[in-house]
């Protein structure tokens, strides 16, 4: 693991200490049943009942354990050693079958043999890559022939705004991806802004071309691709929440693309 991932994978080890505490993450209002997986991902993974799923990048499990309720067989994996202890203890004290893998992304194949039915990611999990060609033949070698991959994710084309302007929209950042990230001070998250949480964030940019292309290179057919006026979080801080909790900009500014969803299938 490199200076950038092993940096990374410090702050995100500090970040899941304050994020299963959190009210962002509500795990309490989980263990009385709730489910937190939003209306996208939910139509556009669909039924899962019977089915084995991977959940690449899950945090400390709490989508994958909202899967699993749901009836599917479910596997998670994250590169934060304390996210997957998180993991492994809420499965346990709410009771639900699943299993946690903690590795890097790319070496996941190294530390998981299983095929599965489906492989699955959402929200703010791209710019933490720096080689999407390599995660696509991650994806494409555990997915079952006839499985499918989904994902839902902050569009990249609203990501080259200035994410302090809270007035407009100004062109920041580049849309296009470069070997070396950016390089952001870190001071709390974005499940609680006043937290202690102090550390070097290395981000780095993918095209929407880049997802596709890596997909289609490591041998899947795209079936679908959507793009919507919402996201599932507060990207800008000019965005406003809706009644249903998605997050917009104001009705004043011109709409633009701010979350995608993907559908390909090996």
């Amino acid at each position: 693991m490199n200076e950038y991932l092993q940096s990374n994978r410090e702050l995100w080890n500090t970040q899941t200490r304050v994020h299963v505490k959190s009210k962002f993450y509500d795990v309490e209002g989980f263990k009385r049943g709730e489910n937190r997986l939003d209306a996208v991902v939910r139509e556009g993974v669909g039924d899962v009942r019977g089915k084995s799923l991977l959940h690449l990048q899950c945090h400390f499990g709490l989508d994958t354990l909202c899967w699993a309720r749901l009836g599917a067989r479910v596997t998670g994996a994250d590169f934060s050693d304390e996210a997957i202890k998180a993991a492994s203890g809420l499965a346990q004290q709410v009771g639900l079958a699943a299993s946690f893998v903690c590795a890097n992304i790319y070496d996941l194949p190294n530390a998981l043999s299983d095929e599965f039915d489906i492989v699955f990611t959402s929200h703010g999990v791209l710019t933490w890559l720096p080689d999407l060609n390599a995660w696509a033949r991650v994806i494409a070698h555990f997915l079952k022939p006839g499985g499918f991959f989904f994902i839902a994710e902050g569009h990249p084309f609203a990501c080259v705004f200035d994410d302090e302007n809270q007035n407009d929209l100004r062109v920041r950042y580049s849309y296009f991806h470069s070997d070396k990230p950016d390089k952001f001070e870190v001071h709390g998250s974005y499940a609680d802004r006043a937290a202690d949480i102090h550390g070097i964030e290395y981000a780095w940019t993918h095209s929407i071309g880049d997802v596709i292309n890596a997909l289609i290179a490591a041998g899947l057919r795209i079936e679908e691709l959507r793009e919507y006026a919402f996201n599932a979080w507060q990207m800008l801080p000019l965005m406003e929440q809706d009644a249903e909790g998605w997050w917009r900009l104001p009705a004043r500014l011109p709409q633009i693309p701010l979350m995608f969803s993907l559908k390909a299938r090996k």
